[in-house]
């Protein structure tokens, strides 16, 4: 199920002991619960911005774990879904910086098309479970795409929102990457995210490293959420 192009930097990890016991553990899971995204979506994010297209990583924690929620992409929800508090807050922040208005859907599928990695640290989730998954391997292989990752010749920006996506930051090449840290979207924290300019730091970042900025503007599609 890994995605080609991630398949000659990560390869190697789907072979290692623990490895084969998460997927043991997740496929165990699935006998016997209800778990986000489906087996299709697992590598979502991978798929759908390859290794040599990378420009941005955005980090996040662990899939939406509501029905019809989690597919791959972190923060981002299907066309049709209602979109969660922490997406609205990302949102609010890019209309009040960019004047971007706010789309009718939390399908972040253009950003990844431009070069967005939107990876979660953890890949799975047991419905209306937070971090039912953590803790159980999929750390190790995260941490394993963000090594990849920086790894690579071009330069790449990083953002970690949060504490939690603070601590890869060890994994970084900070000598040849540009990391964007801030307060983490959530309502819990989102009086520190709003105003903190993240999406205009991003683009200088992406310009200076010679590459075209992203367009952060989602389009409407013209659908009402569930």
């Amino acid at each position: 199920m890994l995605p080609d192009s991630w398949q000659s930097v990560l390869g190697e990890e789907l072979d290692k002991p623990y490895f084969k016991q998460l997927t043991e553990f997740v496929e165990t899971e699935r006998s016997e619960h209800r778990i986000f995204p489906p087996r299709e979506e697992v590598f979502a994010a991978l798929d759908a911005t390859p290794f040599d297209r990378v420009k941005v990583m955005i980090l996040g924690q662990d899939p939406y774990h509501g029905q019809g929620q989690g597919h791959g992409l972190c923060f981002s929800v299907r066309p049709g879904v209602k979109t969660p508090p922490s997406l609205r807050n990302i949102f609010k922040e890019m209309k009040d910086e960019l004047g971007t208005p706010v789309p009718d859907n939390g399908y972040l599928m253009p950003w990844a098309e431009q070069g967005v990695l939107l990876l979660n640290a953890v890949l799975t989730v047991r419905e209306g479970e937070a971090n039912s998954h953590k803790g159980k391997g999929w750390e190790k292989f995260t941490d394993a795409v963000i090594r990849a990752v920086s790894g690579r010749p071009d330069p790449v920006v990083f953002v970690l929102w949060g504490n939690y996506a603070k601590k890869k930051l060890p994994l970084i090449d900070t000598d040849r990457h540009t990391v964007v840290q801030g307060a983490h979207p959530s309502p819990l924290s989102v009086k520190l995210f709003l105003g903190s300019r993240p999406f205009t730091g991003v683009n200088e970042a992406v310009r200076a490293q010679g590459h075209e900025p992203i367009d952060w503007r989602i389009p409407d599609l013209g659908v009402s959420a569930s």
